[in-house]
């Protein structure tokens, strides 16, 4: 008997993935980072385990002008989710990939610092 292959089709994924930094200087002010992944998976359980392991392996540690260490580890994979449009090609421009909806916006403006104009460095 002939053993058949079942080729599962890959699709892309969105993970938000969430990493927060640390020192080792004791009055440091966590700084968080909100990362858009864009992964290739032939299932959503696998694009989950893709994004997991794509936070563990971006997690670093150095030291900055000031010699302090400063550590960026995975905080959290937010969420996972089908691309909106799976059937696009690199010389398109403008193609939508994710969306979430939000009704504070005054919520989302005090933590986004592109919308709240504040500077920051770490």
């Amino acid at each position: 008997m002939q053993s058949e292959t079942i080729y599962k089709k890959e699709s892309f994924y969105i993970a938000i993935i969430l990493y927060k930094s640390y020192s080792d200087k004791p009055d440091y002010q966590p700084l968080y980072q909100e990362s858009f992944v864009l992964i290739k998976a032939t299932s959503l359980e696998e694009a989950k385990e893709k994004a997991f392991n794509h936070g563990k392996n971006e997690s670093v540690s150095y030291t900055n002008e000031n010699g302090e260490t400063i550590t960026w580890s995975l905080q959290q994979v937010v969420d996972v989710n089908s691309v909106l449009y799976d059937d696009f090609d690199s010389s398109e421009d403008g193609v939508d990939l994710y969306a979430r909806h939000f009704r504070n916006y005054e919520a989302y403006q005090s933590f986004e610092p592109l919308l709240s104009k504040e500077q920051f460095s770490d």
